[in-house]
């Protein structure tokens, strides 16, 4: 006989929070809203923690190198999506790796005998303004020099002129040896007036490059996200049917977390892709999407770091209505929240669940956070930026991006579906839509960072673990919800207009 649950399938609009006692250090500053992405021993730290708790969604809409790297400089992290070929994918996030944060590795070099001719088509390659001459043209030649955009004139010199003739050579330079701290390195960036500082062993040997504009970019962006070699942290999306070559190129290319991308999580064919890459290879990887405890714990089983949460609470997401599967997405991360404490106190080890979909409202994500996720993985939010890959158009007097979601027929991602079907999609899962172009992702992923840590202090808590001890969750009439908001009143255009 089948199995009834008689509890509503909630979600987060049918749930507000209760306010605790706001003492004087319940200061929005003083907020730290970091939080683990990966499974750690209790006692020990997570391989990999965000600073803030927000991902951005394995989507062609969304998450390609250009979201991956802006969402990082916040201290967020994105998987970028899998539904492209796997060179291309590699590629993206051998990008983001490029985006060295401190210490970098030449990627524009030059030997003395070649011309202004290829200075300017490596420039056009690369985008690189600056290039390092060594004796073998490499990265970790012997520096003879540099050249940058000051040290040649395009409408004067001549493009046969040769490099040794422009660059600015090793005599003349200021440079440090190897083992430079990166304060160091700044410090003498900053004496000297220095766009760029080389790095040098002992023999004259190349090994990187120092830039001001990245001293700027770190002062700036003090939350990025980084690993041990100040590089940009990156996820990537995989699926259950090319994993075998996907995961190989992608941990090649330095990707830091996998995430397998499914609409229904709860199946062998994702058991067996975890199983493959945990056997195999040293990176962390997440699993999902399930909404209940018995698909959490099969996941978990299996060897997943994190567990993904959610069934159709998607904005462009029709599965529920075309499939009838899935679940309200609170009542879904309530259950696996606590099936993620049970297996805590059980093993000892804190498996992370990330909270995908259902995200209306910015309060909803500190609900989604008080209710137990550590971070909420967002489409549609991040869709409205100008980082990410769509086009803005105008429509009418607004202007908006296009937002397409992977079980639609325009991004044809059959590969999701773990189904072990054949090379199409019967049926759609996903819409075709569009957006209200909001900006840049900083000035709103800053705004909505102010709510959540505002909200948090209200529940009288500084940590999202503290949060999750503290909250007290009331549920909500329809009624209630309407008095929430703004009524019985005749907004001012101004008003209207912020809206």
């Amino acid at each position: 006989m089948a199995t009834f649950y008689t509890e509503p399938s909630r979600t987060f609009n049918e749930y507000l929070l209760l306010p605790n006692l706001t003492t004087k250090e319940c200061n929005p500053a003083n907020v730290d809203l970091s939080t683990p992405i990966t499974k750690f021993k209790k006692g020990e730290k997570p391989a990999i923690s965000l600073n803030i708790p927000f991902s951005s969604a394995v989507m062609q809409a969304v998450s390609d190198h250009h979201m991956a790297v802006a969402l990082a400089r916040c201290g967020g992290i994105s998987f970028i999506f899998g539904s492209q070929s796997v060179e291309s994918q590699a590629t993206m996030v051998r990008k983001v790796k490029a985006y060295k944060a401190g210490f970098v590795v030449s990627k524009s070099n030059l030997t003395p005998d070649q011309t202004l001719k290829d200075i300017l088509a490596l420039k056009e390659q690369t985008g690189h303004s600056t290039c390092a001459v060594t004796e073998d043209g490499t990265a970790k030649g012997k520096l003879l020099g540099i050249v940058t955009g000051r040290d040649y004139r395009i409408s004067r010199d001549s493009l046969d002129k040769k490099v040794s003739d422009i660059m600015t050579p090793f005599s003349s330079l200021i440079y440090a040896k190897s083992g430079t701290t990166l304060s160091e390195a700044n410090d003498l960036i900053w004496e000297h007036k220095l766009n760029c500082l080389p790095i040098v062993d002992e023999n004259q040997n190349l090994e990187f490059l120092v830039f001001r504009k990245d001293y700027d970019s770190r002062k700036n962006n003090p939350l990025s996200l980084l690993d041990a070699n100040k590089s940009y942290i990156v996820g990537a999306g995989i699926n259950t049917k090319d994993y075998k070559e996907r995961v190989p190129a992608l941990v090649e290319a330095g990707v830091d977390i996998l995430v397998i991308d499914s609409s229904d999580g709860f199946s062998e064919w994702q058991k067996e892709t975890v199983e493959y890459v945990k056997a195999n290879f040293n990176v962390p990887i997440g699993a999902g999407n399930v909404v209940d405890k018995e698909g959490f714990r099969y996941l978990v089983d299996a060897g997943a770091d994190f567990i993904k949460v959610g069934i159709g609470g998607g904005s462009i997401c029709i599965t529920r209505e075309q499939k009838g599967i899935g679940r309200g997405q609170a009542s879904a991360v309530i259950e696996v929240a606590q099936a993620r404490d049970e297996y805590f106190k059980e093993t000892g080890i804190y498996i992370p669940i990330c909270s995908d979909g259902g995200i209306v409202h910015d309060y909803h994500v500190t609900l989604a956070l008080a209710m137990g996720a550590d971070f909420v993985m967002l489409g549609r939010y991040f869709a409205r930026f100008d980082e990410s890959p769509t086009k803005k158009v105008k429509i009418g007097n607004n202007f908006v991006k296009e937002y397409w979601g992977e079980g639609s027929n325009r991004a044809r991602n059959w590969q999701r579906y773990d189904t072990g079907g054949k090379q199409s999609l019967v049926f759609e899962e996903g819409v075709d839509s569009y957006v209200p172009y909001a900006g840049s992702l900083r000035e709103n992923l800053d705004r909505t960072l102010n709510k959540v840590k505002s909200t948090m202090c209200n529940c009288g808590s500084l940590s999202i673990p503290e949060l999750q001890q503290k909250a007290r969750i009331t549920v909500i009439s329809a009624t209630s919800l309407v008095e929430g908001g703004a009524h019985d009143v005749i907004l001012k255009e101004s008003s209207m207009a912020a809206e």
